[in-house]
C-alpha cells in the first residue's frame, strides 16, 4: 500500500495544465498544513462537490476525488504505477531519478507494486506461489499469540503508548516471523521502513532521500545475506519458500525477492498500525459504537471494513498517465499524474449512505471502500492485516475493557501515510 513522488521525476510543474484560480476548491488541499491532515476530510468534500478532476499545481498533479473514477482508474490500463515499460523518461517529458537515489530507485522498481504487465504478472505469480493463503492462516496462532501478550504487557502497566507498545510491533513481529528474520535482529525493520516510506510523501527532501538510499542498501544487503542462509539451509519461512517458487523453468532473481520482502514489510505493516489507531481514536471518538462492539463482538468484522472506510490509513494513489484519458470533459494528457485520493473516495455519498458516519454496523459485505486498492496493484497483504487487526481489536475488547484515551494526539505531519504520533491510553 504504498505510493512515491520521488524528487527530480516530474517535470516542471504546471507542465500539465492550467494553475487553478484563486479560490479554487484546490486552495483547501493543504497536504502540507498539519491542521488539513488532521482532517482531510472537509476539503475532499469540496472537491468532490467542486468537480471530478483538479490540477494541483504545487504537486504537478490531477486530484481524483470520486469514488467511482478512483476505482475506475485503479483497473484502466491507460495509466500506469511506471512508465519504464513503454517510455524512456525523456519520451516521457520526466526527468530521471537523480543517480545517488539508484539503491532505492532499484529496491523500489523491481517491486511488483510498481511493475506493470507483463513483469507484474510474472512477479506477483511467483510470489503467490509462496505466499499463499495457507501461510496466512497457519500464522493466525502466531498472530493471536503476539497479539496477546503484547497487550498483555500494556494492561499490566496501567496503559501506555497504544502506537509504540501493540500497534507497530505486532505487524513487524508477524512479517519478521513469516519472513525467517531472527528474533536479536527485529529491532532493525521498523527504522529501516520509516525512512523508505519517507520516499512515499510528497515531494520528499534531500535528506528525506539519504535516509531512504541508506535504509535501502543495509535492508538489502541484510536480505542478501539472509537468503544465501536460507539458500543452503532452507526452513518454513517466506524467503525460503520464494527461493523454491517456480513457474516451469521461471524463477524470482535475487532483487526481485528482496524487492518482494521489503515492500510486504512496508506496505504490510502501514496499513495495519495506522488502521489500529485510526479505528481506535474512531471508537474514543463515538463511545456509543464502541459499546456496541463490547455489548457484540461478532461486530468485529464489519468494525474493521468500516475503520479502513472511515480514516482511511493510506490518504493518496498516484498513477501515471500513458495515453490520454477524459474526466468529465476534462482531458488529462499523457504524462500527467494522477493521485486518486482514497480518503475522499471512501467518503463519497455517492457510493455510501451518510459516509461522515462512524457505523460499527455497516455491513462489511456492502462496504466498498477502496483502502486495499483495486485491479492488478490490488493489496497482496490484506488478508494478512485482516488477520491482524482482527487480533488486536478483539483481544483488547475481550480482554482490557474500559481502555481509555488520556489525550487527544498529535499528528505525524506526513499526508499519504497517515495517522498520529502516539496514542497515550489507560485503564
Amino acid at each position: 500500500m504504498t505510493t512515491h513522488h520521488t524528487p527530480g521525476s516530474t517535470g516542471t510543474p504546471g507542465s500539465t495544465g492550467t494553475p487553478a484560480a484563486a479560490g479554487a476548491p484546490t486552495d483547501l488541499f493543504r497536504p502540507w498544513d498539519g491542521a488539513f491532515v488532521t482532517d482531510p476530510y472537509p476539503a475532499y468534500a469540496a472537491l468532490r462537490e467542486a468537480g471530478r478532476a483538479h490540477y494541483f499545481a504545487p504537486t504537478d498533479q490531477w486530484l481524483i476525488p470520486h469514488h467511482d473514477d478512483v476505482s475506475a482508474l485503479l483497473r484502466d490500463r491507460r495509466l500506469g504505477r511506471t512508465y519504464l515499460h513503454r517510455f524512456t523518461h525523456e519520451e516521457f517529458g520526466r526527468q530521471a531519478p537523480p543517480p545517488e537515489h539508484e539503491p532505492f530507485t532499484r529496491l523500489n522498481g523491481e517491486g511488483m507494486l510498481d511493475l506493470e504487465e507483463p513483469a507484474h504478472a510474472r512477479i506477483r505469480r511467483l510470489v503467490s506461489k509462496a505466499f499463499t493463503p495457507r501461510m496466512v492462516e497457519d500464522l493466525a496462532p502466531t498472530v493471536q499469540r503476539l497479539a496477546g501478550e503484547l497487550i498483555e504487557s500494556l494492561y499490566a502497566d496501567g496503559g501506555g503508548d497504544l502506537l509504540a507498545r501493540v500497534a507497530e510491533p505486532l505487524p513487524v513481529a508477524v512479517i519478521a516471523e513469516m519472513l525467517g528474520v531472527p528474533p536479536a535482529d527485529r529491532a532493525l525493520l521498523r527504522p529501516w521502513s520509516a525512512a523508505i516510506t519517507g520516499m512515499f510523501e510528497l515531494n520528499p527532501g534531500e535528506e528525506t532521500a539519504r535516509a531512504a538510499v541508506r535504509a535501502s542498501e543495509e535492508f538489502s544487503a541484510y536480505l542478501r545475506e539472509l537468503i544465501t542462509v536460507r539458500r543452503r539451509e532452507p526452513g518454513t519461512d517466506l524467503i525460503s519458500a520464494l527461493i523454491a517458487a517456480h513457474d516451469g523453468g521461471d524463477v524470482l532473481s535475487e532483487q526481485e525477492m528482496i524487492s518482494t520482502c521489503v515492500l510486504l514489510l512496508n506496505a504490510g505493516h502501514e496499513a495495519t498500525v495506522n488502521t489500529t489507531v485510526l479505528g481506535w481514536l474512531d471508537l474514543f471518538h463515538h463511545p456509543d459504537q464502541l459499546r456496541l462492539l463490547l455489548d457484540a463482538p461478532e461486530r468485529l468484522r464489519d468494525a474493521i471494513e468500516e475503520m479502513l472506510r472511515h480514516d482511511t490509513p493510506l490518504q493518496m494513489f498516484e498513477r501515471w498517465v500513458l495515453d490520454d484519458i477524459e474526466i468529465d470533459g476534462t482531458v488529462i494528457p499523457r504524462g500527467s499524474e494522477v493521485a486518486l485520493l482514497f480518503g475522499s473516495a471512501n467518503r463519497d455519498p455517492a457510493r455510501f449512505t451518510d459516509p461522515d458516519r462512524f457505523d460499527v454496523t455497516r455491513p462489511a459485505a456492502d462496504n466498498k471502500h477502496l483502502s486495499f486498492g483495486a485491479g492488478i496493484h490490488y493489496c497482496l497483504g490484506a488478508p494478512l492485516a485482516r488477520l491482524e487487526l482482527a487480533a488486536s481489536f478483539g483481544t483488547l475488547l475481550r480482554e482490557a475493557p474500559g481502555m481509555r484515551l488520556v489525550e487527544e494526539p498529535l499528528w505525524r505531519p506526513g499526508y499519504v501515510i497517515r495517522g498520529p504520533e502516539e496514542l497515550l491510553v489507560s485503564w
